[in-house]
């Protein structure tokens, strides 16, 4: 072991006799600590420099607990940070003026209770006056059960050709028979594939509401194989999502990263209005995006400032957010707190939104001379070189996608940020740690075909369910 302070000589370098281990609380390791009574007498002098730099230098405890306090998983990890937290924060709940909500009446009333006044409660009287009716509106689930269909089918040889044939039935979901001969019917599988794909559940708390709330005892892995035949099923319909992504006029992009049995896999998201499109695969490169738009995609992507990015497509916006999240860092580090350029080139964006915000109320005359007014601010800002590293390094970032900057204002539909794909991956985010990724890449193209499907018809007012018990039997309507 060789200890700080000393020299390189021979003797410098000295064996220390360990005590024995002794255990952290936290840990199940043993922790060795030299015991400084054993050392040889000629090492002391090294012993006693180097004690004597560590009383000078900080405490290592105070150096270590931040970092093993942001090591540790912290009970809020996506808390706002102590020093953007607001003084005075906004009082929870609706702002006042916000129309009210309340449970509206239901259409059917399935069984009326009518309750007689008898005797008062405090004088045990008969006769009342004034009296008037008070009627309220209960709503309950009954008790479920399974219904349980018990489906006979036939088998025969024909005739005439000779060729086994059989009889089907549109609840039949399977021709599996003997042990297997007990299926989930399509509505009970869609409910299924909505609890583990759309609600986030795991799989095991999907089988523990199906067995709790309705009588449907299923495994884990009975339910992730039911699912994997479920996607194949309802594959045509992730197959049209990419079909209508490359023919869409404006298109967000995001990825993550994603768990398939172990890491080195990501996550995409691609999504409009009226689709969302995810892809597990084991490239975060720029060919995938080539295979996955296609080559000829001619609307906007609209991302982040990501390189592979860069030149992908013709239009592009770059995301405004993650450039005002720069201007932030950098003016955190600024000597002037960012006064002058930095406050420049964040008004400059905000004035492009602004602009895009009254553009209805603007003639096109007045909205192209300020488009070409914020061109020549951005050449203005961006074309000469910076001294100070920060404002340098913004220009930089700004300058390389200038020809992405304006690019929403010049279409209709485009937005400044990116935050719509940010908003379809953070349920992938929450699913992933919860159920920690997929196990198979089998599972993973289950859970990108289901979970497209499930986001889409959230985005198109569509049932998740009915959609997948449509496509959940042999005979699929």
């Amino acid at each position: 072991m060789s200890l700080p302070g000393c020299s390189d000589n021979g003797t410098a370098r000295i064996r220390l006799a360990y005590s024995k281990p002794r255990f952290c609380r936290l840990s199940a390791w043993p922790r060795w600590r030299p015991n400084w009574r054993l050392c040889r007498p000629k090492s002391l002098r090294c012993i006693n420099n180097w004690k004597s730099k560590q009383s000078a230098s900080p405490s290592w405890k105070r150096l270590s607990q931040p970092r093993e306090r942001a090591a540790h998983r912290q009970a809020a990890p996506f808390r706002v940070e102590p020093q953007k937290r607001s003084v005075a924060p906004k009082r929870p709940g609706r702002k006042r003026g916000h129309p009210g909500a309340c449970r509206q009446k239901p259409d059917e009333v399935d069984e009326h209770l009518e309750v007689q006044l008898c005797s008062c409660p405090h004088c045990g009287g008969s006769q009342f006056r004034d009296p008037h009716t008070i009627e309220q509106l209960i709503e309950d689930i009954p008790p479920v059960r399974p219904h349980v269909t018990r489906l006979t089918t036939y088998q025969a040889i024909c005739a005439k050709c000779g060729q086994s044939v059989r009889s089907e039935h549109p609840l039949q979901m399977s021709l599996a028979l003997g042990a297997a001969g007990v299926h989930l019917g399509p509505r009970a599988l869609a409910l299924a594939a909505d609890l583990n794909k759309a609600k986030g559940l795991s799989m095991r708390k999907t089988c523990a509401v199906l067995g709790d709330c309705f009588g449907l005892q299923l495994t884990p892995g009975g339910l992730s194989q039911a699912l994997d035949r479920l996607a194949a099923k309802v594959k045509p319909q992730y197959d049209a999502l990419l079909t209508e992504l490359r023919q869409a006029p404006v298109v967000h992009s995001d990825e993550t990263s994603w768990w398939v049995a172990g890491p080195g896999w990501w996550l995409w998201v691609f999504t409009a209005l009226r689709f969302t499109f995810y892809v597990v695969a084991q490239s975060r490169g720029r060919d995938l995006l080539g295979d996955i738009l296609g080559k000829h995609f001619g609307g906007v992507l609209v991302s982040d400032c990501l390189a592979i990015y860069d030149d992908a497509t013709a239009l592009q916006q770059k995301c405004y957010a993650h450039h005002h999240k720069a201007i932030r860092k950098a003016k955190d580090l600024h000597p002037q707190q960012g006064e002058g350029f930095l406050c420049e080139v964040a008004a400059l964006l905000h004035a492009a939104v602004a602009l895009q915000d009254q553009k209805a109320e603007l003639s096109l005359q007045t909205v192209r001379d300020l488009r070409q007014a914020l061109e020549h601010k951005a050449v203005q800002l961006l074309e000469a070189p910076r001294s100070e590293p920060n404002e340098e390094a913004v220009r930089n970032r700004l300058n390389k996608q200038r020809d992405h900057l304006f690019t929403f204002l010049d279409y209709d539909g485009v937005d400044a940020t990116n935050n719509l794909a940010e908003r379809q991956l953070r349920p992938a985010v929450i699913a992933r740690k919860i159920s920690c990724g997929n196990k198979t890449p089998k599972g993973a193209r289950t859970w990108q075909i289901l979970a497209s499907l499930a986001a889409t018809c959230v985005q198109r007012a569509n049932s998740f369910i009915d959609t997948l018990a449509r496509a959940a039997p042999l005979q699929a309507r």
